[in-house]
């Protein structure tokens, strides 16, 4: 298992690698630069442009170098821990980031938990009581979970929270607890605030892990070892539980891999609509201001989570599926 852990490992290196090539092309790819966009807002702006000034700008970011001579230098200070200075913000990408990646991880990690912990029982009972009013009930939940972005489902609990208690449920923290330091009354606070994002960015994920674990299970409930385990006098709830259950299980347990990443990137359009500190803001800044290092050190932080994600889902799938552990 260790040996299978240190592969999986040692195979993430070179796939970041790769996406860091990708992904800075993308990001390059748009004609221009930061520069542009920044003479363009003093344009706008009606101020004064001093081409020394943007030429020693653009030679002091190093905007005047080929692609490929930005690409190593910003690799170079990435393996050396620096993910390199924001120009549109000028502070350096790791402070930005580290600000505001705990929200996002927060944030994501309660949309994880809340829609597993529905997604499992709502499914397993939805596979036990096929056709059932209960089930019907929790497939057109589903649908409309799936096909409501999570933006418009964002306004509409705005709304609803706004009519049932006459606040605006907007960020993380009530005004008193913005800028007060840590307490215990402060965490209870952002309890108070966090299930709201949560609940957005996870309703979409809860549907189609209801769909996912519903049909592998209606799936088993249908194999020979099934009859053979209830005519050894099993009771359902146990027989269930023990072959069934397990097996079942496996594809919803692999969807980890890319179901964190996916809710990261849901968080999006909902830290915009509910004023969130979040990651997602800033990289749709860091996108339309042309901000490389901020908006390509963000892109790799994602990549990294796909990947972590798809190692915790094969470890678990190996510590639950013997046929997969006997194989590694």
């Amino acid at each position: 298992m260790l040996l299978f852990i240190l592969r999986r490992v040692l195979l993430m290196i070179p796939t970041l690698f790769v996406v860091s090539i990708i992904s800075f092309a993308i990001i390059e790819a748009p004609p221009g630069d930061y520069m542009d966009a920044y003479v363009n807002d003093l344009i706008q702006q009606q101020q004064a442009v001093d081409p020394a000034e943007i030429a020693a700008l653009r030679s002091r970011y190093g905007l005047d170098s080929p692609t490929y001579v930005r690409y190593l230098r910003w690799m170079n200070n990435i393996l050396q821990g620096d993910l390199g200075r924001s120009l549109e913000w000028n502070q350096p990408v790791s402070k930005l980031i580290a600000d505001r990646l705990p929200w996002s991880l927060a944030i994501s990690i309660a949309s994880f938990a809340l829609a597993y912990a529905l997604a499992i029982p709502i499914g397993l009972y939805s596979a036990t009581h096929q056709y059932s009013v209960g089930d019907y009930i929790f497939t057109l939940i589903g649908f409309i979970g799936l096909a409501t972005p999570n933006f418009l489902l964002a306004l509409i609990i705005l709304w609803y929270y706004f009519v049932a208690t006459g606040n605006v449920a907007v960020g993380l923290f009530s005004d008193e607890y913005i800028m007060a330091p840590w307490s215990f009354a402060k965490f209870i606070d952002l309890l108070q605030h966090i299930w709201l994002p949560a609940v957005v960015v996870g309703t979409a994920g809860t549907a189609e892990l209801i769909r996912v674990m519903r049909a592998n299970l209606l799936d088993e409930l249908e194999r020979p070892y099934v009859m053979v385990a209830r005519s050894k006098g099993l009771s359902e709830s146990k027989m269930l539980i023990k072959y069934p259950f397990r097996i079942a299980i496996n594809p919803v347990v692999s969807t980890i891999g890319w179901t964190l990443p996916a809710l990261v990137n849901g968080e999006l359009l909902a830290s915009l609509v509910l004023g969130l500190p979040t990651i997602a803001p800033l990289f749709v800044g860091s996108l339309m201001s042309q901000d490389m290092f901020l908006a390509g050190s963000i892109v790799m932080i994602l990549s990294t989570l796909t990947l972590v994600g798809t190692l915790v889902s094969d470890i678990l799938l190996a510590w639950l599926d013997p046929r997969i552990r006997n194989a590694i």
